[in-house]
């Protein structure tokens, strides 16, 4: 069974000309955990510079994971199983200067 999540950047990540081909929301069917999600963002939506999204098998320091506005850390990071329309919500806390 495929689930429809939505996926939305903000902060410096919510550059649509540059990263992802003109659009910052996204809904995707998908029936993953959360690593697999930001796998599939890397070699799917992301244009350019996918390290400024990804450090190894996640995201980089500096960067906010929300799923439906509360922290992934509460809720097993990497290893949440994504559930039918959830959100999530990548914000970089870094800013540029």
């Amino acid at each position: 069974m495929k689930l429809p999540v939505t996926v939305e950047f903000s902060g410096r990540l919510a550059d649509p000309e540059r990263d992802y081909g003109g659009c910052i929301i996204f809904d995707i069917d998908l029936q993953w955990k959360i690593r697999n999600l930001l796998t599939y963002i890397r070699d799917n939506l992301l244009k350019e510079r996918p390290e400024l999204f990804m450090q190894g098998d996640t995201v980089r320091p500096g960067i906010l994971v929300l799923v439906n506005d509360a922290d992934w850390e509460l809720l097993g990071e990497l290893d949440y199983e994504l559930q039918p329309n959830d959100r999530i919500v990548f914000i970089s806390t870094l800013h540029g200067g």
